[in-house]
């Protein structure tokens, strides 16, 4: 018996939901809650066994049984089989292997005045919510609103992940568009989840693009802003097609999504931008290297997570920047956009009522709102 098969250990759970992806949820939210209970992440995986009547409702290569298990372990993926199960329902056993207390005690580290404990906790933004519920929330709010809305399913590259959401205000043409990046830390969420945050900016007369892109850790960082700088020649591209403003294009993000966007502000190859509104992005990437998080994206190597943080980048060539973060965040997500703005000469960050995820209801109504606007109009 090999080490790693000693100090093996297997959680247990269980979901009876009738629907695929609830029950997925389900399961994979109670393998998450064991891992925690046991000090453990989800970087100690081993493997997991996934037994259902109908084992293949639950196969990976399904868009949504994706989505459903990176809105739980993002890009962390061990070995997973599928395998036809007696018990109704969905049962995953998974095994993990605890970290080994050290041979010797490890040195007080410290990155940015945070012990690495507290580092991970700092760059943790999903301890300030109930995941679970808020991805079931943002899906069906998302469907609801692209099912009231004829919002266009566009596809601005030959990728599977390069479409775009395109939600134009009725009546009107040549109307400016207000492009949304999603975050979910480079490899989780998508398009339909956010589409509900559409709505005060397309009240307001403005076309609101959101694109996917290739999630982490199988599309790396670089090929993610190359797709966000794509979706955005395509937009300019198609303007006239599409009955939009190229002159007004505006661009925002959200955690990861704000990184991507400011770094398409940096790229030569991006189109003219008129405003950009980042929104509790990740900035200045190497603290993430210290985590495993960041070890799963590359971020480890130094020299790449420098090339890879706009705080690095000269002030892109734009007349109207603006930044917001959360209340309810950390100090480290706060600290990362006044970093930027000082960096970047932009005034200092919007606080926003709400945490990480909560703030974003502002786009609908509130200062948030105003601030997108304001910034927009200037430009």
């Amino acid at each position: 018996m090999s080490e790693s098969e000693a100090v093996s250990e297997e959680i247990v759970a269980h979901s009876l939901a009738k629907d695929p992806v609830e029950a997925l949820r389900d399961a994979l939210s109670e393998v998450f809650t064991g891992l925690v209970a046991a000090g453990c992440g989800p970087h100690h995986l081993t493997g997991m066994d996934w037994l259902a009547a109908d084992p293949a409702a639950f196969h990976l290569s399904r868009p949504a049984v994706e989505l459903a298990y990176r809105e739980v372990f993002a890009g962390f993926r061990p070995p997973i089989r599928l395998q036809s199960g007696s018990v109704p329902g969905l049962t995953i056993q998974a095994r993990f292997s605890p970290p080994q207390p050290p041979s010797q005690p490890l040195p007080d580290v410290e990155i940015d005045g945070y012990p690495l404990r507290e580092l991970g906790r700092q760059y943790s933004p999903r301890l300030q919510a109930d995941m679970k519920a808020l991805f079931r929330q943002w899906s069906r709010d998302g469907e609801a609103f692209r099912a009231e809305h004829a919002g266009l399913d566009l596809a601005y590259g030959p990728g599977r992940f390069e479409t775009l959401d395109l939600f134009r205000p009725t009546g009107v043409g040549h109307v400016p568009v207000f492009v949304f990046i999603h975050g979910g830390y480079w490899q989780a969420s998508d398009k339909i989840q956010h589409a509900q945050f559409a709505r005060g900016l397309l009240d307001a007369g403005i076309a609101v693009a959101m694109p996917n892109y290739g999630l982490a850790p199988e599309t790396p960082l670089e090929a993610s802003i190359a797709q966000t700088v794509a979706a955005l020649n395509f937009l300019v591209r198609e303007a006239d097609a599409l009955g939009l403003d190229p002159a007004r294009l505006h661009v925002s993000g959200h955690s990861a999504g704000g990184h991507l966007a400011a770094m398409a502000l940096c790229d030569p190859g991006a189109p003219p931008i008129a405003s950009a509104l980042l929104l509790s992005g990740l900035y200045d990437l190497q603290p993430l290297g210290h985590l495993p998080i960041g070890r799963l994206l590359g971020l480890d190597d130094t020299a790449r997570a420098v090339r890879l943080s706009p705080v690095t980048r000269p002030r892109p060539r734009i007349d109207r920047l603006a930044l917001a973060v959360g209340a309810g965040e950390s100090d480290a997500f706060k600290r990362q956009s006044s970093m930027l703005a000082k960096a970047w000469r932009a005034p200092e960050p919007l606080i926003c009522p709400g945490h990480h995820f909560s703030m974003l209801d502002g786009l609908n109504g509130g200062a948030l709102l105003d601030l997108a606007l304001r910034t927009a109009a200037a430009a």
